[in-house]
């Protein structure tokens, strides 16, 4: 599937946008990514809290294998009924995009520095200079 079949299929959901990567695409709506096309394949995203409505509609986690290891990815196999059912097309389609803003804002909070605590709101510390 292009560009071109990609916005086409999700045009119920809204404007999106696929931009080539990994010899598919990123599919991207409001700026957020929330599905792959993988090996002709359309791959929604995922976390632990739509692991239970992927799992109910039957979708399969994307694994892959590297150097004899498998690892699995944050995307799930959408299922064939999407390509007929508008309304599961846009349900499964927006808690995908919940999950991609989860992500998206997960990762623009600052990772804790290890071994240091957090200062008392509002003190300041003062340095001493060593004579």
């Amino acid at each position: 599937m292009d560009a071109e079949g990609i916005a086409e299929l999700f045009a119920p959901v809204g404007p999106v946008q696929a931009r080539r990567m990994f010899g598919g695409y990123g599919i991207y709506l409001d700026g957020v990514i929330f599905a792959l096309q993988v090996d002709g394949e359309i791959m929604l995203k995922g976390d632990d809290q739509t692991r239970a409505a992927y799992d109910a509609a039957g979708m399969a986690q994307w694994v892959y294998e590297m150097k004899g290891r498998a690892g699995a990815m944050p995307y799930w196999r959408m299922p064939d009924l999407c390509f007929d059912d508008e309304a599961e097309l846009k349900r499964l389609s927006a808690l995908a995009l919940a999950a991609g803003r989860r992500h998206a804002a997960a990762k623009t909070k600052p990772a804790p520095r290890p071994g240091r605590k957090a200062r008392p709101a509002g003190r300041s510390q003062s340095v001493k200079a060593r004579t």
